[in-house]
């Protein structure tokens, strides 16, 4: 009887051992779980904060090509083609589809986008570089008010930086 009493005060402090070590094991995984969610939330806000900084910088940039652009200081297709890669990079807190919020720029800048620019330009003909100014000036002569409006329309969805609204364009 002594031996069964013996036993069962050994297993019994054996279990609670177990179960003690149990509990500071379960103590550390929630303070690890805390110390990532912790983590986690300060990497959002850090991402966040960057892309804020990062979506300044572009919103800036894209009102002051549609304010050249608006007053007719940028050509249509040029300033199509900039702003809408700027916009492909901002991120938007919404999805809505730029090609509807802004159709004269984006027509524009579906016909201007494989247009070859620069150095690549110079690769081609006399005959066919006049050939693709011609479609793209025909192209900023029909698209030219639309565009004037989404000018208009970014000008009031993209604010400038402050400083920025005084750069005089010459």
């Amino acid at each position: 009887m002594n031996m069964l009493i013996l036993a069962l005060c050994v297993g019994a402090v054996i279990i609670a051992g177990l179960a003690f070590y149990a509990g500071q094991l379960l103590y550390k995984l929630s303070a690890q779980k805390k110390l990532i969610a912790k983590e986690q939330a300060k990497q959002q806000a850090k991402l966040a904060q960057s892309r804020l900084e990062h979506n300044a910088k572009l919103a800036d940039s894209i009102h002051l090509i549609a304010r050249a652009m608006h007053q007719e200081q940028c050509e249509y297709s040029e300033g199509c083609l900039r702003i809408w890669v700027l916009m492909s990079q901002y991120s938007f807190a919404d999805d809505d589809d730029l090609s509807k919020r802004y159709p004269g720029i984006f027509a524009m800048y579906e016909v201007v986008k494989e247009m070859p620019t620069h150095d690549a330009r110079k690769k081609y003909s006399k005959k066919e570089i006049f050939k693709q100014d011609t479609v793209r000036w025909r192209a900023e002569e029909s698209n030219a008010e639309a565009i004037k409006a989404d000018c208009e329309k970014i000008l009031e969805d993209f604010k400038a930086a402050p400083g920025s609204e005084n750069v005089v364009f010459n």
